[in-house]
């Protein structure tokens, strides 16, 4: 029947995977200031982050934790898939897809590291030191990977931990801009290590005077790209 609703072209399903609640509303958001075409569909294991070693890999039970969640939103016909998590972006070299499967960050890395000029130095903001550490690692593989020499500069915002949680965003900004600025000198640009502080992304960049990079809007700018080609 034209014009109804077997004629209409589906929204692309973008399955969002998360460990913690406070990763979902900057996914959501991020999704819809670069992809507003796409449909959101979240996914919570609210433990994943707590299961979760302090130091070291993923366990296998983790790991295989994870995979199943991907092929729960695969079964579930997701046009793409975006990990939400910085400690479970590995996940996604280990499993198969069909469609696109995105890291947290990957296109964030990508981003700061043109921001950097491939050789100077990028803030890698987190709110606990496994999310930075983890962070800086793979960065440092990433720049490796592209021939960059930026060089990743850890810091810790542990204010911001309990801020993104409670989603009070002036407290969350302050704890950012506070942990930043100590280290701003000579750097280029600062990364968000965790979705849950892409809120402060905006207002931290104006004060700081210099890019902020968040995971979300560049996932999402990522998927549209990949999926639609660059339009809206």
């Amino acid at each position: 029947m034209s014009g109804g609703t077997a004629d209409r072209v589906r929204a692309p399903r973008i399955a969002l995977i998360s460990a913690t609640p406070t990763a979902i509303a900057p996914a959501v958001a991020g999704l819809a200031e670069e992809f507003p075409a796409a449909e959101p569909w979240n996914l919570l294991d609210d433990r994943l982050l707590a299961d979760a070693p302090q130091d070291g890999p993923l366990p296998p039970a983790l790991v295989d934790r994870m995979g199943r969640l991907i092929g729960h939103a695969l079964a579930g016909g997701a046009d793409g898939v975006l990990l939400t998590c910085s400690l479970y972006g590995a996940v996604t070299e280990t499993v198969e897809t069909a469609v696109p499967l995105l890291p947290p960050d990957k296109a964030a890395f990508e981003q700061a590291l043109a921001l950097s000029s491939g050789g100077g130095r990028v803030l890698v903001l987190a709110s606990f030191e496994a999310a930075m550490r983890d962070s800086v690692t793979r960065f440092t593989a990433a720049a490796a990977a592209a021939g960059s020499t930026t060089e990743p500069v850890g810091v810790v915002a542990p204010a911001a931990f309990d801020a993104a949680r409670q989603e009070d965003l002036p407290a969350l900004f302050e704890a950012l801009r506070n942990a930043c600025l100590p280290h701003i000198a000579d750097a280029d640009a600062v990364l968000l290590a965790q979705y849950s502080l892409a809120p402060a992304a905006a207002p931290l960049s104006t004060a700081l005077g210099m890019p902020v990079v968040s995971g979300p809007r560049a996932a999402a700018a990522a998927l549209r790209s990949t999926l639609t080609g660059g339009s809206l």
